[in-house]
């Protein structure tokens, strides 16, 4: 059986490589796609998202506006994806409309309707918290029907890409993620520590144009447009595959360390605000909450996603 999943993003080019990687695989059964102020004001993320659907083939995902800002500081956007969160790409206007219920009680009715049939839910989370946050807050009960929550988000042994502690996705809404993180959901987390270990490099983005296809050209723009040419950071030209990896991580966890730890947001502070802290040997004297990934098999995981966008050629 399908894994029954609902992704939770703010596109954003790599939110954008994720669900064209999820649209295709058929271990993956996309309940619905919520979009959350992040990258961009939610008005253009639920534009990006019906438009990725589109170009991925896949207007039968439906797609639900979700959280306009962040619960309670002003929104900020995510600086690497351009005017419109896509880069320079220009898709065509979207023909599919978002959906006419809320995001957020989209997410409360999901896990009510499972745990009704006494089944379980995946929540794969690419932006900020603020969706999830706010179901909790009105229905802390949802969480019995969440399997676990499987996110990008965070840095720990990494410094931070937004500010000096703290990784965007965090930063964005330290409240919702604190939230989050003091729920009872079996949690796994991809943070910077994870994803500055899989570099989309020039060659990479050639070789993913030569096998994808129908989408080879707005892909290889997307990717091209995500080189942040920091190799002092990176240690070479492109930039990290971040919200790809939590798809990677649901298809294939074998390529994936994961190492248990408390862990706690920083959302009073204004230094360190989103700044997450993960206590890693017991010094709180709280029991581990998520399992951090520590390790990532980069080859692999490449491999896996040329699999993937491959399938766009065989389609087309």
């Amino acid at each position: 059986m399908a894994l029954p999943i609902i992704i939770d993003c703010d596109p954003g080019i790599d939110d954008a490589i994720a669900l064209l990687s999820a649209f295709v695989s058929p271990e993956l059964n996309i309940l619905g796609i919520c979009a959350v102020c992040g990258n961009q004001p939610l008005e253009r993320t639920v534009r990006n998202a019906l438009q990725i659907t589109e170009l991925g083939g896949r207007s039968d995902i439906p797609v639900y506006a979700g959280c306009y800002r962040p619960m309670f500081r002003a929104p900020i956007h995510g600086q690497f994806h351009g005017e419109n969160g896509l880069g320079k790409t220009e898709l065509p206007p979207p023909v599919k409309e978002v959906e006419s219920l809320h995001a957020v009680n989209f997410l409360i009715e999901s896990c009510e309707s499972a745990i009704a049939r006494q089944e379980k839910i995946t929540l794969c989370s690419l932006g900020p918290l603020t969706n999830l946050a706010t179901a909790l807050s009105m229905k802390p009960s949802i969480a019995g029907g969440i399997e676990r929550l499987v996110l990008m988000g965070g840095a720990y042994r990494e410094a931070g890409n937004r500010s000096m502690t703290s990784e965007f996705n965090m930063l964005a809404d330290p409240h919702a993620a604190h939230v989050v993180f003091s729920s009872q959901i079996p949690t796994v987390v991809l943070s910077l520590d994870a994803t500055h270990q899989v570099i989309l490099t020039p060659e990479h983005v050639a070789r993913f144009i030569a096998v994808s296809g129908r989408i080879s050209q707005p892909l290889g723009e997307l990717m091209a447009f995500w080189d942040r040419n920091d190799v002092r950071r990176y240690g070479s030209r492109g930039g990290p595959l971040h919200d790809p990896l939590v798809i990677a991580y649901l298809l294939a966890p074998a390529l994936f360390a994961t190492e248990k730890a408390r862990v706690f947001v920083e959302h009073e502070s204004e230094l360190c605000m989103g700044q997450t802290v993960a206590d890693w040997y017991g010094k709180s004297g709280q029991e581990p909450n998520v399992e951090i990934v520590t390790h990532v098999n980069a080859e692999k995981v490449f491999a896996l996603f040329y699999g993937l966008l491959a399938r766009y050629a065989e389609n087309s």
